[in-house]
């Protein structure tokens, strides 16, 4: 197994880079990077045992699963990745459709060393997970999705314009009814970097923490930070909406898929998308479990790390 540990000299200046960050969990993880599929993707590896990848999404990086790696990492090689477009990884000007990326994520395992690996995705990683399922069952063992599905044909059916009932400044409501405004904004070409540039990425940031989170300082100042820096820079925003303006793709990919053989975990938070992802995964796999997760919006590792890893060891064995 190749794992090239990137050597960071972690100054007072380097509190928030990638292996200081990484340094600061228990269980010895270490920041690396790996050339695979044809980019460079940044991963965060700890612990000893099977494979379990953790796949983060929008608008974070791998360090929104800090609460839960220590824990899982008991159990299993704990990989958390920067997907294409995040954090430390490449962001190339395309492949951000999620077959693709579940490509990417099936060549790091290869370069591991393993034949098979466990999956979870949260947000845009949970979308990247099922597809790694779809596409590489004979590499799945089981996957796990944190409250969000892949695109279908049901998202075409989202309005831009809120109902008369809706809540346009608070996302703590029914799951897929909520506002998500955003969809709409990271379908702009070039608009976003001009608008989010020199520091102002912090204040979405804040905006989509404080109105998606049931209790919003579960993400931390330090962590609000990480996020903020990751997206501070034109391409990384760029990068980030990439994953937004695939959904057309995405959608016409799921298309040709069949129903998941692996083992499908969906958990959703219960001021989030609980509601949602009961209606709707059970006709994605033939063996899907729904699991509620208690006073939780749509951040589930920060908000509730322990419930998190409560349901993920019960499901992963």
């Amino acid at each position: 197994m190749s794992e090239d540990v990137i050597m960071t000299d972690t100054t007072a200046t380097e509190t928030l880079s990638d292996a200081a960050l990484a340094a600061s969990l228990e269980a010895g993880f270490t920041s690396h990077s790996a050339e695979v599929n044809g980019v460079r993707l940044h991963y965060v590896a700890g612990g000893a045992g099977a494979p379990l990848l953790l796949l983060g999404g929008w608008p974070q990086t791998w360090w929104q699963w800090h609460k839960v790696m220590p824990a899982l990492a008991r159990r299993y090689r704990v990989i958390a990745v920067d997907l294409r477009g995040m954090g430390g990884s490449d962001k190339p000007v395309d492949g951000y459709d999620k077959k693709t990326m579940a490509a990417d994520i099936r060549a790091l395992v290869a370069h591991l060393g393993w034949e098979s690996a466990s999956i979870v995705g949260h947000d845009i990683g949970a979308m990247v997970a099922y597809a790694y399922a779809a596409n590489h069952s004979d590499a799945t063992d089981k996957i796990a999705l944190l409250d969000v599905p892949h695109p279908d044909e049901g998202w075409q059916q989202f309005g831009l314009l809120p109902e008369p009932d809706q809540h346009v400044n608070s996302m703590i409501e029914a799951g897929a009814r909520s506002y998500l405004w955003w969809f709409a904004f990271n379908q702009v070409q070039s608009l976003p970097e001009l608008l989010l540039g020199d520091g102002r990425m912090r204040l979405l940031v804040d905006w989509l923490f404080d109105r998606q989170a049931e209790v919003p300082t579960a993400i931390d100042e330090r962590s609000r930070q990480v996020y903020a820096n990751a997206y501070s820079g034109a391409d990384a925003i760029r990068a980030g909406n990439s994953w937004y303006r695939t959904f057309g793709r995405d959608i016409a990919d799921q298309r040709g898929y069949a129903r998941v053989a692996a083992p499908i975990l969906a958990l959703g938070g219960d001021k989030s998308n609980y509601d949602y992802l009961r209606s709707l995964m059970p006709a994605k796999g033939t063996d899907v479990t729904v699991v509620e997760i208690a006073d939780c919006g749509h951040y589930l590792p920060e908000e509730q790390p322990h419930a998190v890893v409560e349901a993920l060891l019960g499901f992963l064995g």
